[in-house]
């Protein structure tokens, strides 16, 4: 069995080396495909793999019709929106991610993105604190109950909603579980977004809601940026000189957003959420757990297509 890691952004070699460690031990081949720079490469590398794991690597129809001995792809992280799961499903593939393993790393960026917003980004002039302010998490899942868990050590107000989550699972961690995202976003004056991008979601941060959070605001998003309305949201910080809009995902209209909103708005150059030696490491080698899991024992647990 050849197991294929098809990383244009690698992982870190001593995650690969946990990587090749787990793979080896199962008695499998391990082949890299690291910082390629065109799809022909990676259409190349698949042609013999039994299974890859990626990180935000797209896997559409395409790569899966070149891949005719593939019979499992794991995304190392949590999102799997860059894979298409219809074309998956039509091709007997089995797709799973690993959740929880870049958490941590997801929340305390989001937490470091929130200090280096409420002191100026750090120009030189006075800011403000987060202690006593109210924090809305909009999706109580791993990487929002870490945001809680760091955001009660600043002494922050934790709110949090979540259509799938029930409140009394919320409220246990000591969070203020509301009622809707409408009243989650009138309430708090900062909101961390953690919401997956799917049909329902895709532009669902917009205008009519953004519009009533308390004076001051700030929206940060280190989820993904196909939940944000741009165009609502660039009318919405041109009405409102307090709002501030902080992303590890940079926005299409980045250079418009850059121009018009000086000291109020803050992109990463590229996503930086689980840029972390624990978080690559975890996630990788989890990855490769799941795969010698299903290998050996059809174990689809992560399974996330049908």
């Amino acid at each position: 069995m050849k197991v294929l890691v098809a990383t244009e952004k690698p992982f870190a070699k001593v995650a690969v080396d946990g990587i090749r460690k787990e793979i080896e031990a199962a008695g499998y081949e391990l082949a890299l495909l690291e910082k390629y720079t065109d799809k022909a490469q990676l259409l190349d590398a698949v042609k013999d793999a039994n299974a890859i794991i990626i990180r935000s690597d797209i896997i559409d129809a395409e790569v899966l019709d070149a891949a005719k001995e593939l019979k499992i792809v794991v995304r190392a992280g949590a999102g799997y929106d860059n894979v298409d799961l219809a074309a998956a499903t039509a091709h007997n593939v089995c797709v799973m991610n690993t959740p929880g393993q870049n958490s941590n790393a997801v929340a305390e960026l989001a937490l470091g993105m929130m200090v280096y917003a409420v002191r100026n980004f750090y120009n030189g002039t006075s800011g403000t604190e987060l202690m006593g302010k109210k924090l809305g998490i909009h999706a109580y899942g791993n990487v929002g109950r870490n945001v809680a868990r760091i955001a009660k050590g600043f002494g922050m107000e934790v709110y949090a909603y979540d259509a799938f989550c029930p409140k009394e699972v919320i409220e246990k961690d000591g969070v203020k579980a509301l009622d809707s995202a409408e009243e989650l976003y009138k309430t708090c004056q900062v909101v961390s977004l953690h919401i997956p991008a799917t049909a329902e979601t895709k532009n669902s941060i917009n205008y009519a809601l953004l519009k009533d959070m308390p004076k001051g605001a700030m929206l940060v998003n280190t989820a993904r940026k196909e939940v944000i309305n741009e165009a609502e949201l660039i009318k919405l910080m041109e009405e409102r000189a307090d709002f501030k809009y902080i992303t590890d995902i940079m926005p299409v209209a980045n250079a418009e957003f850059a121009e018009k909103f000086a000291g109020r708005y803050f992109s990463t150059p590229k996503k930086m959420g689980a840029q972390t030696a624990e978080a690559n490491i975890n996630a990788g080698i989890a990855a490769a757990q799941q795969i010698v899991g299903f290998l050996k024992d059809g174990c689809e647990k992560f399974r996330v297509n049908k």
